[in-house]
């Protein structure tokens, strides 16, 4: 859900710190719909270098090629079968925007803040075998939409890292063509930002949508021999429903699924028209990498009912579970506990929050594998680390979690770049349940479940 990736809570001094990022230069959003994407001018076509990447690209070569072993792993059957194969964590990391945080708070760019072999192999220390890169796509955002080399680069860098923790990957995209970072915070405009650097124009702009379709057919080109790279992940929550094509003057707010497709189905807004096109372009170079798509509303579990399968036998279906949000996106001094009684749905009514609570909502889950038979991943979860017993929290969502065979990755494992990680953490288990803590401890309650659980994996690459 869109709260958590700006990690405010009111009344924190670290709030204006979290900016985030983008190597180009913001512009007003057009919410019009261009007819075609006009040619670029020489000066914005590819340099031989960028041309040489991209040729590289459509070769399907990558940082780290297969071994070419006769007995390849089918990276299929890490999603199937009936127990929890991949545990692990989000890494996120957003386009560098200078003008609003200096390179010493978020780094020299094109996207940050920059991750080192060290927190990979802390990462994998830990007994996780699984890291889900919650990154940019490899597009401009702005048209004419092409590759950009810095962030596949940056890709590339960052697999080769996993690559070297034993931990296999997943690869979605927050952002693209007609999709800023600032999609997930845009009710902060106006406070470290202005106007201008929001854009959902993919929502409106049929150009964009073609473009999010050629970057994954690229991107596929690219890893698809990529031995560790275990998923694509089409989008990173997409919420037309909130946001429309611009949230200050085309803003939907539609929060009831069916309301959303019986006004907006099959239109632009829908992403259930654009995600079978994206599957099916990834599929014409890459037949292999499972691929993963999450609903509309933030890929919330009340939404995944309304995806309806693509029909290709390797895709896995995805949620995010921040529910109840009261408890999971709390400030310090909130007051909501683990167990507890309060009221978690806006309907002004109290209700019993424990783990049968949760163990109800995830039925959601059962019903969808069971009416198509797919497999369902919840890529990102979690709470801020000082929410009121958060560790029993996790640890019975997580036992939930393993007692239906999901695969699983919480938000956040956090980088060590200072100092934004002293700055931005109120997701950071690494920092305790203190909030006046920010530096690493030593243990807490909440890395002590984290490890329980990790420490079954027993696949890596």
């Amino acid at each position: 859900m869109r709260w958590k990736k700006s990690i405010l809570l009111i009344g924190l001094p670290f709030v204006v710190i979290l900016v985030l990022s983008g190597s180009l230069q913001p512009e007003p959003v057009v919410a019009a719909v261009p007819e075609a994407i006009e040619p670029a001018p020489e000066d914005q076509l590819p340099t031989q270098r960028e041309s040489d990447m991209m040729t590289t690209a459509a070769s399907g070569k990558s940082a780290i090629q297969d071994t070419g072993s006769e007995d390849a792993f089918d990276k299929w059957s890490l999603w199937t079968g009936e127990s929890t194969q991949l545990r692990g964590a989000n890494v996120h990391q957003w386009r560098v925007y200078p003008e609003l945080v200096g390179i010493e708070e978020i780094g020299p760019g094109p996207v940050g803040p920059p991750l080192t072999q060290g927190d990979f192999d802390r990462l994998a220390a830990m007994g996780a075998n699984y890291v889900n890169f919650s990154v940019p796509g490899v597009y401009t955002i702005r048209p004419p939409y092409k590759l950009d080399l810095g962030v596949l680069e940056n890709m590339d860098a960052l697999l080769e890292m996993a690559a070297n923790a034993h931990l296999y990957a997943v690869i979605s995209f927050r952002t693209g063509p007609g999709r800023t970072e600032f999609t997930f915070f845009w009710d902060e405009v106006g406070d470290w930002f202005d106007e201008s650097y929001l854009n959902d124009s993919v929502w409106g702009d049929q150009a964009a949508q073609d473009a999010w379709v050629e970057m994954w057919r690229v991107t596929a080109e690219h890893y698809r021999d990529n031995p560790i790279v275990v998923g694509y992940d089409l989008m990173v929550e997409p919420n037309a429903n909130e946001v429309g094509t611009h949230v200050l003057y085309d803003n939907l707010d539609i929060w009831d699924p069916q309301e959303f497709l019986d006004q907006f189905g099959g239109t632009l807004y829908d992403w259930g028209q654009l995600y079978p096109r994206i599957s099916d372009a990834i599929r014409e170079v890459d037949i292999e990498t499972p691929i993963i798509i999450g609903g509309m509303g933030y890929s919330a579990v009340n939404w995944l009912p309304y995806v309806v399968p693509t029909g290709d036998p390797r895709t896995v279906y995805a949620v995010h579970q921040y529910m109840p949000h009261v408890y999971t996106h709390q400030s310090p001094d909130a007051p909501y506990s683990y167990p507890g009684n309060y009221d978690l749905d806006w309907d002004g009514l109290d209700d019993e929050f424990n783990r049968a609570w949760l163990d109800n909502w995830l039925a959601t889950v059962d019903a969808f594998k069971a009416e198509y038979g797919v497999p369902v991943v919840v890529n990102e979860f979690g709470g801020s680390r000082w929410d009121p017993d958060l560790a029993r929290f996790m640890d019975d969502e997580m036992s939930l979690f393993e007692a239906r065979g999901l695969n699983y990755a919480f938000w956040e494992w956090s980088s060590s770049w200072e100092p934004f990680v002293s700055d931005v953490d109120a997701f950071n288990i690494r920092h305790g349940p203190d909030p006046d803590t920010h530096v690493d401890v030593e243990t807490s309650a909440l890395l002590e479940v984290i490890r329980k659980y990790w420490e079954l994996n027993t696949v890596r690459p």
